[in-house]
């Protein structure tokens, strides 16, 4: 990932340093419990635990073996001494790599929660304080029915809230590990050492595993980051939406400095917005990866090894840096709600049309006429830039079915609003 776009906290864990201290740390558990169990000598563990390595020195070894996993063994030998050879016992490459790759995984997804739960807050706040806000709802675009404010982030919230209930679920899923062997039959170690390790870890032992973990637990968890992506895609396309000259209800935070354009002095454009839904088409497009990931041939192969070095860290980076900066833009937004009035204002009552043909439909008019009345006159309305409301009262078969007062109270604002909690 470009360097623009990464989180440090993100740039920790999935660095090639943090990756084999993970290593290191599985097998360090892996050999206390074979210690204990006496398969191997005791002792190892604690050396392990004092024990690093250096990406450099493995980068070099595997330029001969060809295979990460052994240049990090190697590399490790090096340093153990004659206890060495006890390292990687009964173990299979991916005994290990998916088992720390799962631990750095729910790290990663901590990372994420955490400040999906700042999000929440952020939504919370302002779903109650925009909350009898009135703003035009649109629909294709168009003006609508009233709304409010409140309402319309509050649906933003509910969004992100099932988007964080679904990455804990997945982190759930995703919390397995395996020290089943080179085909998942434990032929060199049992079930039992298993079982220790991944308590120790914090994990649960994979059911029933191949040579790896199976890539759907990987691709469910990709899955709802992307859903997540989306979410927050929405956000921003609706800021963006409102933020336009002839909405302007709302505008992303201008800093002291900033430039919009380098040939328009006068502009302030959402590019922040514009650059979360941006990286969520790309986010998107992990999914595909991850979702052919599941299917490898026989026991396993390596087909998914090469993706996944790139989509999970890079899901994550894109993830977390969207989060911030979409915290950003809601705690600094700014909002217009002059300007939400004066926009319900302009649509010269039209939004009524519903309220007015329904009443029509109340006081005995058929529904066919009703639609067809009001109509006409929303489009003449619309067309001479007449408010609705002073048409309705002048029509005759309109006086007919509705007093002045029932028609004034058709066109009340509040009553659209009396609903919303």
């Amino acid at each position: 990932m470009i360097k623009r776009y990464q989180t440090p906290a993100m740039a920790n864990i999935f660095s090639e340093e943090y990756k084999l201290e993970k290593w290191l740390y599985v097998e360090q558990i892996v050999a206390a419990v074979q210690g204990e169990l006496g398969i191997i000598p005791k002792g190892l563990n604690r050396r392990l635990a004092k024990t690093s390595v250096q990406p450099e020195r493995v980068h070099t070894i595997e330029k001969v073996t060809n295979h990460d996993v052994i240049a990090f063994l190697t590399a490790a030998r090096e340093k153990l001494g004659s206890q060495g050879k006890w390292l990687h016992f009964g173990l299979t490459s991916y005994d290990l790599v998916d088992t720390a790759f799962v631990l750095i995984l729910r790290e990663a997804i901590d990372i994420v929660l955490k400040d999906i739960k700042r999000l929440l807050d952020v939504l919370k706040r302002m779903s109650l304080r925009f909350r009898k806000t009135p703003q035009m709802g649109r629909t294709h675009g168009m003006f609508a029915q009233p709304i409010t404010f409140g309402h319309k982030v509050s649906s933003w919230y509910e969004e992100v809230l099932r988007s964080y209930t679904h990455l804990k679920i997945a982190r759930q899923h995703i919390s397995y590990g395996k020290l089943s062997g080179a085909v998942g039959t434990y032929t060199m170690l049992s079930p039992t050492i298993e079982k220790k390790v991944m308590k120790r870890l914090g994990l649960k032992p994979e059911p029933v595993s191949t040579q790896v973990l199976p890539r759907d637990r990987f691709a469910l968890l990709i899955s709802h980051l992307v859903i997540y992506a989306c979410a927050l895609e929405r956000i921003g396309t609706e800021i963006r939406n409102l933020s336009r000259t002839e909405i302007d209800e709302v505008s992303e935070p201008f800093t002291k400095g900033q430039k919009g354009s380098s040939a328009m002095p006068h502009k302030k454009n959402p590019i922040t917005c514009e650059r979360i839904c941006g990286l969520a088409r790309i986010i998107r497009g992990y999914m595909s990866p991850a979702f052919e990931n599941i299917n490898l041939w026989h026991e396993r192969d390596l087909t998914n090894s090469s993706a996944e070095r790139i989509i999970f860290s890079d899901c994550f980076y894109l993830i977390h840096y969207i989060t911030l900066k979409m915290l950003w833009v809601l705690k600094n937004l700014n909002v217009y709600p002059d300007t939400m009035l004066k926009n319900i204002e302009s649509s010269l009552g039209v939004f009524a049309s519903q309220n007015l043909m329904n009443r029509l439909v109340e006081k005995g008019m058929n529904r066919e006429n009703a639609y067809k009345t009001v109509q006409v006159l929303c489009f003449k309305a619309l067309n001479t830039k007449t408010q609705l409301k002073n048409l309705v009262l002048t029509d005759k078969t309109i006086k007919r079915y509705l007093a002045k007062t029932e028609i004034e109270e058709v066109f009340d604002l509040r009553w659209y609003l009396r609903n919303i909690v």
